[in-house]
């Protein structure tokens, strides 16, 4: 079955997060202080898709660039995963409506701390 978030690419180092509703307390038990509600600096949400990373210098001799072999794109990838509950700073954040839903694009740089459901 297709999910309607599978047209969606992430590009870069940017995540794709669906906001939590505005509980105190994540499903593992992180508490969020009351007071981070009123300030909305601080949003909470689920990381659903991820962009391949950091772009890294291409490595090889440019002065070779002139024999017309594409060069590969390499990535230093991110350190979150979709699934992790993330604590971001809404002012780094975009907030995109897609199909009815509301969503953030948030650079990992933006990204506080991320709580993972081991298995």
């Amino acid at each position: 079955m297709k999910s309607k978030l599978d047209n969606i690419i992430v590009v870069g180092d940017r995540v794709l997060v669906k906001p939590t509703d505005e509980a105190d307390q994540t499903k593992s038990g992180l508490y969020l202080p009351a007071g981070y509600k009123s300030k909305e600096e601080v949003q909470q949400g689920y990381i659903l898709k991820c962009g391949p990373g950091y772009a890294l210098p291409s490595t090889e001799d440019e002065s070779e660039s002139w024999n017309g072999k594409a060069h590969e794109v390499r990535y230093l990838p991110l350190q979150v995963q979709p699934g992790d509950c993330a604590l971001f700073m809404q002012k780094n954040a975009v907030e995109i409506k897609y199909q009815g839903e509301k969503y953030f694009i948030v650079p990992q740089n933006a990204i506080l701390l991320v709580e993972r459901e081991e298995f």
